[in-house]
């Protein structure tokens, strides 16, 4: 791999709960789960479900260094880790970051909670990787590597939510999931955050005619993100979080209208990896 490779691949697409019918298998049924390489840096973004492929596959990678960033704890984001094999391998080091629970005790301590009885059977102390825990301010500037550069921003979402955006080599890959776009305009926040950027990944869970009756549920549109993306003058729009309701006939008609709407936007699948 050259010292400028840059590029998003994804291990899981899918909101709310992970589905297994052979209707979504085109597009993929794991809940989110992100690999972004930057060079020789691994950067991974979210614990769902797609995250037990993602450490099955760096086996072949041993030992891993890598971070891991959280957009928020909810269990679709999470409950991947559990079952991250790479977590296992004591050869490993993990650094784990999060920006939505520097009040809240940290995010090693909700981590704990996830892995304890009765809601699971053995303690976050079973990974044999070395794992730091490290918080952060939404809005911090994050610097994990020389030459590798994490925005960040707080995003509409309840128990609060952070978006990412990842700088190297001149290029910028952004993940916004599981965000509400405001009733009029645009969200400031996110709008500074995805100016210019090269891939928007944006959490594009229901159509405008659904968002309807799910005001306040805490997601967008892929219209939404769509004219969001055009105020923000980005190259690349993608279409993530795909609802669990949502097979591969859907996703199917989703994409044509998002292609005719914007030209050269992407619907996430499982596996896709895109560059720059």
């Amino acid at each position: 791999m050259g010292v400028e490779e840059f590029y998003v691949r994804f291990w899981g697409v899918r909101g709310s709960i992970a589905v297994g019918s052979p209707d979504v298998m085109r597009y993929g049924g794991n809940t989110s789960s992100l690999e972004i390489r930057c060079g020789s840096h691994l950067l991974l973004f979210d614990a769902g479900t797609g995250l037990r492929a993602l450490g099955i596959a760096l086996r072949e990678e041993s030992p891993v260094d890598a971070d891991l960033f959280l957009t928020h704890t909810h269990y679709d984001h999470v409950c991947g880790l559990p079952h991250f094999c790479a977590a296992f391998n004591p050869q490993n080091r993990f650094r784990i970051h999060a920006g939505h629970v520097t009040d809240a005790g940290g995010i090693k301590g909700v981590l704990k909670q996830m892995m304890c009885s009765p809601l699971f059977p053995v303690p976050l102390e079973i990974f044999q990787a070395e794992l730091s825990f490290h918080d952060f301010r939404q809005g911090d500037v994050l610097s994990p590597h020389p030459g590798v550069t994490v925005r960040t921003a707080p995003l509409s979402h309840p128990d609060l939510a952070t978006g990412y955006r990842v700088e190297y080599a001149g290029k910028s890959i952004c993940y916004l999931t599981d965000t509400e776009h405001p009733a009029e305009g645009f969200d400031q926040h996110i709008l500074k955050l995805i100016r210019g950027a090269d891939i928007v990944i944006y959490d594009s869970m229901y159509t405008d005619e659904e968002y309807a009756c799910r005001q306040g549920w805490g997601h967008s549109t892929w219209q939404a993100g769509a004219r969001l993306c055009d105020e923000a003058g980005v190259k690349t729009f993608v279409v993530f979080h795909h609802d669990p309701e949502h097979d591969d006939t859907f996703m199917d008609k989703v994409a044509a209208n998002v292609e005719a709407a914007r030209p050269g936007s992407v619907v996430a699948r499982e596996g896709m990896i895109l560059r720059p």
